[in-house]
């Protein structure tokens, strides 16, 4: 296993594995909210920055008259993901604490709890001012990160599930200020395997003092997919929109 753990997870294919039945619909829905909330005009330029194998980036680009660009660590991701690029549709392999093209985008999205995987919060201040370099003046950024108080309260300890005739036995502690979960794969007559997932412990407070440190001021705080007010008992997400100022 490399130092950060993500670039071998996700480049895993146990990773889509375990993760195949994620709800397309509900992520449909909030990006559908979104475009709306955001009054998004034609032609911008949007960045999907952690987009995976491209599900959702295709969806925005199919959607709305809107340039996309989907960027990932993983070149597996990204060379599945080429398969679906048009004039308004392209992918490229990029780390996120890295400037993707200077002054380039007018939105960059970070969904669905893509953000805090580093083990120090000097790369979240990294990773948000790379952001920041790589939009337009007054351009905006939307992170989508799980609400921590919530999560922590209801922690599963373990759990297993079976995919494919593979076993996944999860389980979840919180240590060093993460959320971690170790992963053992068993598929069927082999040797059993092991990732781990770490996902910084990030308050509403840790996040607008990043957001503030790295020049965006705070344009909005919502605590679902259907755009509700923020609530860190109840709440289920939290997605902050900053402005570059």
């Amino acid at each position: 296993m490399s130092q950060e753990w993500f670039a071998d997870w996700f480049d895993s294919p146990y990773y889509h594995i375990l993760y195949q039945h994620r709800n397309d619909d509900e992520a449909q829905q909030f990006i559908d909210n979104l475009l709306r909330a955001l009054a998004i005009p034609p032609n911008a330029k949007v960045a999907d920055l952690a987009c995976g194998k491209g599900r959702h980036a295709r969806y925005i680009a199919q959607h709305a008259q809107l340039e996309v660009v989907g960027l990932d660590l993983s070149p597996q991701s990204i060379q599945y993901a080429q398969q679906f690029s048009h004039e308004r549709l392209h992918f490229a392999v990029q780390d996120m604490r890295q400037v993707y093209k200077p002054h380039y985008f007018d939105y960059v999205f970070n969904f669905f709890t893509s953000f805090g995987y580093f083990d120090s919060p000097d790369d979240n201040l990294k990773t948000l001012r790379a952001i920041k370099h790589s939009l337009k003046p007054n351009g905006y950024v939307v992170i989508d990160f799980l609400n921590i108080v919530k999560v922590i309260a209801n922690l599963v300890p373990a759990n297993t599930q079976i995919i494919d005739n593979i076993r996944f036995d999860l389980t979840r502690q919180v240590k060093d200020n993460h959320i971690v979960k170790t992963i053992k794969i068993t598929p069927p007559n082999e040797t059993p395997l092991y990732f781990e997932e770490r996902v910084q412990a990030i308050s509403l407070e840790d996040l607008v003092s990043y957001f503030r440190e790295s020049g965006f001021a705070i344009y909005e705080i919502w605590g679902s997919y259907a755009l509700r007010p923020f609530n860190e008992n109840t709440s289920d997400r939290l997605i902050i929109v900053g402005r570059a100022t």
